[in-house]
C-alpha cells in the first residue's frame, strides 16, 4: 500500500468514529505512521487532506453510479438516484457531513462528479420531453433538495421521525421538475408547459447531436436562449 492511500485510510477510519465529522492531521499521522511533512507534501493542508478523505470515501457510491444502466423511464432513474443517495448519506454520515462542510472551501470532486452523473440523468429526461424545466436547473434543484433532506436525516433525525420523509419530498421535487406524457399530451399552450418542455427536450437533442450547419458561437446562443424559454415559459 502506497503511502498516500494509507494516510487516505487511517484518515477515513478516524472520520467514521469521529463524533463532530473532523480529524486532526496529528492523530492522521500516528495512525498511518508517518510524519507531519509526508501529509502536507501528499494532501497540501488539512483541507486538501480532508477533501481527498471525502473523495475517497465517496468512490464507492460513485462507481455504482458510474457503472449503472440507465433504464427505459429516466424518470424512475431520478427517483433510484435520490434514495441511492440519501441511503449513502444515512450509512456514511461522517464523510457526507464533511462533503458540505462550510469549513471546505474547495469542494471535493466527489460532490463535482455527483451532479455531473446528475445532470445526465435530468438530460435523458430532457431529451425523452419529460422535462419541464432545462436540465440544468432541473439537477439544481433536485441536488439542494435531495441533499438538504440528507442532512436533515443525519443531524436532526428526531425531528423527522416518518420513514416516508425522503419518499414524499422526492416524489414533490420530481413532479416538480418532470411530468407524465400523458399529461403533455393534454396540456394547453396557454400555460406554457408544452413550449417549455418542447424547448427542454430540443435543447438536450441538439446537445447530443449538435446540428452541422451552425457555427459554435451559434449554438452557444441557442442553447441560451432554449434554456430561457424551458426555465421561464411555464412560470
Amino acid at each position: 500500500m502506497d503511502v498516500r492511500t494509507r494516510i487516505l485510510e487511517a484518515a477515513a477510519e478516524l472520520l467514521s468514529q469521529s463524533a463532530d465529522a473532523d480529524v486532526s492531521t496529528r492523530a492522521v499521522c500516528e495512525a498511518a505512521g508517518v510524519g507531519a511533512p509526508m501529509l502536507y507534501r501528499q494532501f497540501g493542508d488539512k483541507e486538501g487532506l480532508l477533501s481527498a478523505v471525502v473523495d475517497y470515501g465517496f468512490e464507492q457510491y460513485l462507481a455504482s453510479k458510474r457503472a449503472a444502466r440507465p433504464s427505459v423511464d429516466p424518470v424512475q432513474d431520478l427517483r433510484d438516484g435520490w434514495d441511492n443517495h440519501i441511503r449513502f448519506a444515512l450509512e456514511n454520515p461522517n464523510y457526507y457531513r464533511l462533503m458540505y462542510s462550510p469549513g471546505l472551501s474547495v469542494p471535493p470532486e466527489a460532490a463535482a462528479e455527483a451532479h455531473r452523473l446528475l445532470l445526465g440523468v435530468c438530460e435523458r429526461c430532457a431529451a425523452a420531453g419529460l422535462l419541464r424545466v432545462s436540465p440544468q436547473t432541473a439537477a439544481q434543484m433536485v441536488m439542494s433538495a435531495n441533499a438538504g433532506v440528507a442532512l436533515s436525516l443525519i443531524s436532526r433525525p428526531a425531528l423527522y421521525p416518518d420513514p416516508a420523509f425522503s419518499r414524499r419530498v422526492r416524489d414533490a421535487l420530481v413532479s416538480t421538475v418532470t411530468f407524465e406524457a400523458a399529461e403533455l399530451d393534454g396540456a394547453a399552450g396557454t400555460d406554457g408547459t408544452a413550449l417549455a418542455a418542447t424547448a427542454a427536450t430540443l435543447g438536450a437533442q441538439l446537445r447530443s447531436t449538435p446540428p452541422p450547419g451552425l457555427t459554435g458561437p451559434e449554438q452557444a446562443l441557442l442553447q441560451q436562449w432554449l434554456s430561457t424559454l424551458a426555465d421561464h415559459t411555464a412560470d
